[in-house]
């Protein structure tokens, strides 16, 4: 068999086998990327705290927007795409974890010579740019959201560790949903579990869809009058 046609039946087995085995006992699953996810939110938010601190935003900013202003559905669709564009960047992360550390091994043994050295070369390629795209993602999120909480806080006169509060409520789920392909990769890379990061894509994206959907809502409709009475403008 080519060795390409066995990687991905090898691969469709094991991603059938990891959903059925997660069907009979699903919360030990969900407990680890839901641990881990929240844990990358909590990190996240204390970043954009401390970065808020320490920043010098460039001024005033206007607040005519959602969380900060009742919008419309038209609102809820832009916040939900936006979302959805990088849970489907952390999605692909969480495939090219599956293809570096099952697919292209399996390859490998069939190989010989050069085409053997890429494939090996190209799954350690592929693990490091996923984990420094992925640093380098959070790092720039945490650099620009706290710059935005700060020139926030100052217009309203109001702390920042009092808007990240007001915020709380739909940013800690968001946040959640959003690094749970992430926490799926990092738990199966450190138990060697490759194979089944195919189907973690599948389950986390499935669980975390509606989240982004109910925290976009609250976000356009709820978070404002939250804000509002909390911080004293509007």
């Amino acid at each position: 068999m080519d060795p390409s046609a066995y990687a991905l039946v090898h691969g469709i087995r094991s991603t059938r086998g990891a959903l059925a085995s997660w069907r009979e006992r699903p919360w030990p699953v969900l407990r680890g990327w839901l641990g881990g996810s929240l844990a990358a939110a909590l990190l996240l938010l204390c970043a954009i705290w401390v970065i808020s601190l320490v920043s010098h935003g460039s001024g005033a900013v206007a607040l005519a927007r959602p969380p900060f202003e009742v919008g419309d559905s038209q609102d809820v669709v832009q916040i939900l795409g936006r979302n959805m564009l990088v849970l489907a960047l952390h999605a692909m992360a969480c495939v090219a974890g599956f293809i570096a550390g099952s697919s292209l091994p399996l390859q490998a043994r069939y190989r010989t010579g050069v085409m053997r050295s890429i494939h090996e070369g190209s799954r350690r390629a592929a693990i490091v740019f996923v984990v420094s795209a992925t640093a380098f993602s959070l790092s720039w999120q945490a650099l620009a959201l706290g710059t935005t909480v700060q020139e926030v806080a100052g217009t309203v006169h109001a702390s920042s560790a009092v808007l990240l509060i007001g915020l709380l409520p739909h940013a800690l789920p968001e946040l959640v949903a959003l690094f749970l392909p992430l926490a799926a990769w990092i738990l199966a890379s450190r138990r060697g579990e490759w194979d089944q990061l195919l189907a973690a894509t599948f389950v986390t994206v499935a669980f975390a869809l509606p989240i982004l959907v109910i925290t976009a809502t609250w976000e356009v409709y709820v978070a404002p009058r939250l804000l509002g009475a909390l911080l004293g403008y509007g």
